[in-house]
């Protein structure tokens, strides 16, 4: 029988109307794609993707080179991901991330730099002062504690996300118009701060944020001996924040009146408000903590590098929405899980590292991107109609 009742109230439960978790649904085309990718690539190439049978080392016959590749193409732009997801889950869009990631590296790098280099004045400082008719590096602002760049990087990157927030609360201006004003602003400060200027030369305490081995410190050596952890971590902390911050925003979203809240206001704006919830409130709160990420994103980004350029992030924000859409968040708001973002993530990073271990050039990545994009948000509306004809 396909219904049968449950409880007092003569509800009816269909198993014909059970829902598939739209998750297993991007886990399985992740699954697909790595298989394609492996059958293409043995005919092709004549080699696997991620695996390496030939060299068995230490027990693993995993390609650790080729996925310490995807972990790190991803990561970064991950982060930005898991703030983008919970704007789009409010029904908003945020078009300025990756030129938040450009501001905040210039000024937030400004903050770290070290006064001297091999015993001589760091030519790329920022803050100078005049000592016997020289300019040279201030020295209370240089060889600053590590939290400072920190703190900076992050509060700039709350106050862009606080000012897109704000505007679109509480002028009505649609999210795109705020966010796309933001993105051309933000790329002119970062133009603007060192005058085009890359900024380099940071303290060893910035650069370790990005290249020492996170995970080996907060397991207390516990993967000190596993070749594999080591291998795949070892100058990998844009991944473990990536991973710790995909888990933290995962809770958050499922279990916290802020995810409810967030989810409420996607699902039905009015409706949410009638409910008491304070709309404008968090709508500030969703894209400030957006914002956040972005800054954070690009303090890794900066750290990892070494540098910082007016140009970082260009394009961030349109990968960041790809790996949300990708992984199952509706555009239309109020559906969408930071679990589907992690897998679409893992998804975009497949495909670039896939088109490059094919040695196809760099074109088709973004030709075969852009069809991806299309598809998942047809599908999406496609899995809307049904739902409602249901």
């Amino acid at each position: 029988m396909a219904e049968t009742s449950q409880g007092t109230g003569g509800l009816k439960f269909d198993r014909n109307k059970r829902t598939w978790p739209n998750e297993a649904n991007v886990f399985i085309a992740l699954i697909l794609l790595i298989g394609l990718f492996e059958l293409i690539g043995h005919y092709r190439v004549g080699q696997s993707m991620l695996f390496d049978f030939n060299t068995n080392r230490d027990g693993t016959i995993l390609n650790m080179a080729r996925i310490r590749i995807i972990i790190l193409q991803v990561s970064i732009i991950g982060i930005i991901a898991l703030g983008v997801t919970q704007v789009i889950i409010t029904g908003g869009i945020d078009l300025s991330s990756g030129s938040v990631v450009g501001m905040t590296a210039m000024i937030a790098m400004s903050f770290a730099l070290t006064a001297e280099v091999n015993g001589n004045p760091n030519g790329r400082a920022i803050f100078l002062s005049e000592v016997d008719g020289q300019m040279v590096p201030t020295p209370w602002l240089h060889d600053l504690p590590v939290m400072v760049p920190i703190l900076v990087g992050l509060l700039i990157g709350i106050l862009a996300g606080f000012i897109n927030g704000v505007f679109i609360a509480y002028t009505g201006i649609p999210p795109f118009i705020a966010t796309l004003g933001m993105m051309v602003s933000a790329r002119g400060v970062a133009n603007w701060w060192s005058e085009g200027n890359p900024v380099s030369f940071p303290t060893d305490q910035y650069t370790a944020l990005a290249n020492g081995n996170l995970l080996d410190t907060l397991t207390f050596g516990l993967f000190s001996e596993s070749w594999a952890m080591q291998e795949v971590f070892d100058g990998q902390n844009p991944a473990v924040f990536f991973i710790l911050l995909a888990i933290l925003f995962h809770f958050i979203m499922k279990h916290t009146i802020y995810g409810k809240h967030t989810y409420a206001i996607g699902s039905n704006e009015d409706a949410a408000r009638m409910s008491g919830i304070n709309v404008n409130r968090q709508k500030v709160l969703v894209y400030a903590i957006a914002g956040m990420l972005a800054g954070f994103a690009a303090i890794l980004l900066t750290s990892k590098n070494l540098t910082a350029q007016s140009g970082m992030g260009l394009i961030y924000e349109l990968d960041a929405i790809a790996m949300a859409v990708i992984g199952g968040v509706s555009l239309s708001g109020g559906r969408g899980s930071i679990l589907g973002t992690v897998l679409g993530a893992m998804i975009f990073g497949i495909i670039i590292s896939g088109f490059t271990y094919l040695r196809l050039d760099a074109f088709y990545q973004e030709i075969v991107k852009g069809m991806i994009i299309v598809g998942a948000v047809v599908l999406d509306q496609w899995r809307q109609r049904r739902a409602s004809n249901r």
